[in-house]
């Protein structure tokens, strides 16, 4: 097993070895910064790690995560049977619009996706990390339109995706019929424009949206206060 094949939080393990992408600082956000309930649906596990950190937020959430890629989904079942939550998870190794026609009406209260978003880009060589990050394989407005269709009235749909896609994304959420609730503008340093953006929308009214920037890191470099306070409950930083 390689350095890179396992990735440890303070309570539980993630095994990577066969997944193209990797844990990394997106998937932290998005499963901190989502909105969560008890009957959530993750879209595009990978290795399962949003659904991990969403099974410990919420100690009585049943989590179904849904994966197109077989390599991701032997990390993925690994991984969840190794937790401490291992019976409340359902793995599928589907396409989501595989799931969207066999899902037989069910309904959730939160759906959670880190999209496929690169668009005008080059594919790359590798079939698994195509997937995993271009568009043509979940296209915004099938996604969109399938989430809204999935979650209960009031229900929440919450992403991270970077700015270039931001207007686009938005967009389509509102058309849809989507309510944005909340977004949180995240900077690796104070000086930089926003690198990346989760947004929680709900299928429902929305009085007020919830607007904040957050820092990842000091002017020196240094992890900033909010991203150690953020991930405290997950691993530690120095």
């Amino acid at each position: 097993m390689g350095k890179n094949d396992e990735f440890s939080y303070r309570q539980f393990t993630i095994q990577q070895s066969h997944a193209a992408m990797k844990v990394g600082t997106d998937s932290d956000l998005l499963g901190t910064l989502s909105a969560a309930g008890n009957k959530i649906l993750d879209i595009g596990t990978g290795t399962g790690v949003i659904a991990l950190m969403l099974a410990q937020r919420c100690p009585e959430a049943h989590i179904t995560a849904i994966e197109i890629d077989g390599q991701a989904v032997i990390d993925a079942r690994a991984n969840f049977s190794a937790s401490p939550w291992a019976g409340r998870f359902t793995l599928l190794h589907r396409s989501f619009q595989e799931f969207l026609q066999t899902s037989d009406s069910e309904q959730f209260d939160c759906i959670v996706c880190n999209p496929p978003y690169f668009d005008k880009s080059l594919k790359c060589r590798n079939e698994s990390k195509t997937i995993a990050r271009h568009t043509s394989s979940l296209p915004f407005p099938i996604l969109i339109g399938g989430a809204y269709g999935l979650l209960k009235d009031d229900g929440v749909f919450s992403v991270i995706i970077p700015p270039e896609v931001l207007e686009d994304f938005t967009a389509t959420c509102l058309i849809k019929g989507f309510r944005l609730q909340a977004i949180y503008r995240v900077k690796t340093v104070p000086e930089k424009a926003p690198r990346r953006y989760v947004l929680v929308h709900r299928k429902g009214q929305v009085d007020e949206v919830k607007d904040e920037t957050f820092c990842l890191r000091n002017q020196d470099r240094s992890r900033s206060d909010w991203y150690i306070k953020q991930l405290s409950d997950f691993h530690g930083h120095k």
